[in-house]
């Protein structure tokens, strides 16, 4: 199977007919997105930019589900690069040129990783499957990884989107830390601070394997308890914790030191 794509870089530049067995990796990670989309009054589905942590820049979504799947890698530690749209795929299949364009392409830790996000009764639709059937083909002649995604558990997600509002590892600004070590502070922070990168290292110096959250929240007691929670909720997301995602997390959840 012959295929070709088509990539959208900065300042508009278009490059189409590229072989697809020799595009640079380089050149789909810089990709713009393919398509633009705009927002009406009456739509159907949810478009929007996400603030993705491994970017560090927004990422753009057509759906409410295709959220769900930036959340996911966002919190994914082997996701390093996240890019939306990356190209325009054609295939001649069965003397028929077709033409899709996959909704994500991430660089992980195992290579990259192009993912199609359909909501799973459609995913299972005869037009859908054969789209998804060729696509994966062309992935996966270049030895790179295809997956399509679908709705996960509905406990999950509502942690993992709980957990993405501590994402923003810049809030803590880490190169300030040791220069704040380094004074002797005495003063709380303002109050309007959602973190505090001396308080992080206090949670991480006190929370031990098998505390709860709960346990976890209250390890601070002269410290700000808002700040205190910012930073106990920032080490999960991190993953430098676990704790059982399946199941609503609550006071009673219990962290574990992350292998």
């Amino acid at each position: 199977m012959g295929s070709e794509v088509g990539v959208r870089l900065a300042e508009d530049e278009v490059r189409e007919g590229l072989a697809w067995e020799s595009v640079p990796l380089e050149m789909l990670y810089a990709a713009e997105p393919w398509r633009t989309f705009r927002w009406y009054l009456g739509q159907k589905h949810y478009s929007g930019s996400y603030w993705s942590s491994t970017q560090s820049d927004h990422v753009i979504y057509e759906s409410r589900l295709e959220l769900a799947r930036l959340l996911y890698a966002d919190f994914d530690r082997d996701v390093t690069a996240i890019v939306a749209q990356p190209f325009l795929l054609r295939a001649e299949v069965d003397g028929v040129l077709r033409r899709h364009i996959p909704d994500y392409l991430m660089a992980t830790t195992a290579g990259p990783l192009v993912v199609d996000v359909k909501p799973r009764h459609r995913a299972a639709k005869p037009e859908h499957a054969f789209t998804f059937a060729w696509t994966r083909e062309a992935v996966e002649s270049r030895g790179w990884h295809y997956e399509v995604w679908s709705e996960p558990p509905d406990a999950e997600l509502a942690n993992v989107r709980f957990l993405a509002g501590y994402r923003r590892d810049w809030l803590f600004e880490p190169d300030l830390t040791e220069e704040i070590h380094d004074q002797a502070v005495e003063e709380e922070s303002p109050p309007e601070r959602l973190f505090d990168p001396v308080i992080l290292d206090e949670v991480r110096d006190r929370v031990v394997d098998g505390n709860t959250l709960g346990e976890a929240f209250g390890c601070l007691p002269g410290r700000p308890a808002p700040l205190v929670r910012a930073g106990v909720l920032h080490l999960p997301w991190k993953q430098q914790w676990s704790v059982d995602l399946s199941v609503p997390l609550s006071a009673r959840s219990v962290l574990r030191t992350a292998s």
